[in-house]
């Protein structure tokens, strides 16, 4: 009980509400990654080598300044503008391994279900396999601080803020539509693949509701991007990576195989993302009654 009410004493000396700190944020952050930018591009016009290896080298820290611009400005935010403990992004890393963890196992059983059911339906066919554990390792760090950048952004700061002025699931979804207007101008967008991104823009969310910890969405969204793109060869939210295991050959575009905007754009991928986001919420409103009720909960 002192302790909400710390919290509450806390929030009350914010400079000003979240209305306006949430849209100021946002400017810092982009100011910032436009400032980056600058320092960025005269190293990118130096590096001249036309490789795999190189690019992804250069997407890493393209990616890299990105999302230290969110993270700073969010550390900045939290403690200066909305008075709070910078603790509350969700970034704490002792005790979260099970977080980790699962994160990894729920992207590898939504795609090996999703990917399976795709090749017995005749959707998708594998033509070639090119193992190049370089490339691997490199697409594996850009997505993990690409991932980094957005699950702070949206999850951490927005979601967060959200989350002190009104109910959580309203928060969640205003959120999850922020997350999918984000993606507006990738390529090949369409209504299926928007839908898509909202709901996965909820299972990111989703388990933050719970935790106010943003290491199993980030994990999430880490292997979810990284099986997707670099193992199975799908383009990645609409977008072609440069390096694939698997060679994919779709004998046509549609709502099965999800076309050019890759699986994000597959009905399969909405009713995973359905069924993955609905077990979230009735594992944390489980352990939600339990913690009340001061039950014994097994994980």
């Amino acid at each position: 009980m002192q302790q909400e009410i710390d919290n509450l004493q806390e929030k009350q000396k914010a400079v000003m509400p979240i209305w306006f700190s949430i849209p100021l944020y946002l400017i810092a952050s982009f100011l910032l990654i436009t400032i980056a930018a600058f320092i960025y591009v005269p190293f990118d016009r130096l590096i001249k080598a036309d490789s795999a290896y190189i690019s992804l080298i250069k997407n890493i820290i393209s990616w890299t300044f990105q999302a230290f611009s969110v993270t700073f400005a969010a550390y900045i935010f939290l403690k200066y503008i909305d008075r709070v403990s910078p603790k509350e992004l969700g970034l704490n890393i002792k005790g979260r391994g099970k977080d980790c963890l699962w994160g990894f196992i729920m992207a590898v059983i939504l795609y090996a279900i999703g990917f399976s059911v795709s090749l017995m339906l005749g959707a998708v066919s594998i033509t070639n396999i090119h193992l190049d554990l370089h490339l691997l390792i490199l697409n594996l760090i850009m997505f993990f601080v690409a991932a980094w950048f957005e699950e702070v952004m949206c999850r951490g700061y927005i979601q967060g803020r959200l989350m002190t002025k009104m109910n959580k699931f309203l928060a969640l979804g205003i959120t999850s539509m922020l997350f999918s207007v984000l993606h507006f101008a990738n390529p090949n967008m369409g209504v299926l693949p928007i839908i898509n991104l909202f709901l996965a823009g909820i299972l990111l969310g989703a388990s933050f509701l719970y935790t106010k910890n943003l290491w199993f969405p980030i994990v999430l969204h880490l292997f979810w991007n990284w099986i997707q793109g670099p193992i199975l060869g799908y383009e990645v939210s609409g977008s072609k990576t440069s390096y694939s295991l698997f060679v994919l050959s779709l004998p046509e575009d549609n709502i099965i195989n999800g076309g050019a905007f890759g699986f994000e754009g597959s009905i399969i991928c909405t009713i995973l993302l359905i069924i993955a986001s609905g077990l979230i919420i009735l594992w944390g409103e489980r352990k939600k009654y339990a913690n009340v009720n001061n039950m014994p909960i097994v994980d």
